[in-house]
């Protein structure tokens, strides 16, 4: 029970972060190509996804071999590191802020160049660009599911649950505003997706090198601290220097 809410929090966060991102895509596309579209595509993606994780994931769970946690460990530490350092860099004022309006704005436009959505039928073209963003973001989602679980627990029920809350409140927020979720902190929770998953993944990575870590799973808090003040010293690091204008006599 100790892994089950930190395994949730980080599904939950992790897919809502590439869920807005994907409702980016959706939504332009529902809006310049049609809504029959979009959805067939989003409802496809969802659907292999669903399919690699149904495929993978219990035989992954099952395997607890000291081997397969420090390569899983590893990789989720390098996967979250990867997410940190772009969450550092952006709050910090070296890489801009994603831009969900912006984003819907280029798609809009990319997809009003091609061509015209059909008077009735399926507009494939449509329905590829949704099916795409949905199933390139959600295989990062596939990935944390997977990795979470799989090292974890002996069931990835926790961090399937943690997923599928995330997606249904991005539909029923999507559906509700019918516009990009710009409101969303959505560089905050790459931080903090960051922090959970390079936690787990040293927990993890040093539980398959047999180190015994003290507090046992409670470690994985002191883990996630560590990484938090970490990330926090790398935003004061990292701000560029203010320059001062001085007056000219």
């Amino acid at each position: 029970m100790t892994f089950a809410w930190p395994t949730v929090l980080a599904a939950f966060l992790a897919s809502l972060v590439e869920f807005v991102e994907a409702l980016t895509i959706v939504l332009a596309v529902g809006a310049v190509r049609g809504w029959r579209s979009a959805w067939a595509g989003t409802v496809a993606a969802a659907l292999l996804l669903a399919v690699l994780v149904a495929l993978f994931g219990p035989s992954l769970a099952h395997l607890d071999m000291p081997l397969f946690k420090m390569i899983v460990g590893t990789l989720l530490l390098l996967f979250g590191l990867r997410w940190l350092r772009k969450a550092i860099l952006r709050a910090a004022g070296v890489l801009a802020l994603h831009d969900e309006e912006k984003e819907y704005a280029e798609t809009a436009a990319a997809l009003r160049q091609g061509a015209a959505s059909p008077a009735s039928g399926l507009d494939f073209g449509a329905a590829a660009a949704a099916f795409n963003g949905v199933f390139i973001e959600g295989v990062e989602v596939v990935f944390i599911v997977l990795a979470v679980g799989a090292a974890g627990h002996k069931t990835l029920l926790p961090a399937v649950l943690g997923a599928a809350a995330a997606a249904a409140l991005v539909v029923v927020l999507g559906l509700i505003a019918r516009h990009p979720l710009s409101n969303i902190p959505e560089n905050a929770l790459k931080l903090a997706v960051g922090v959970l998953v390079s936690a787990f993944g040293t927990f993890w990575a040093g539980e398959g090198l047999g180190l015994a870590w003290p507090g046992g799973d409670w470690a994985t808090v002191a883990l996630s601290l560590g990484y938090l003040a970490v990330a926090g010293l790398g935003v004061l690091l990292a701000r560029p220097p203010v320059r001062t204008e001085q007056a000219r006599l």
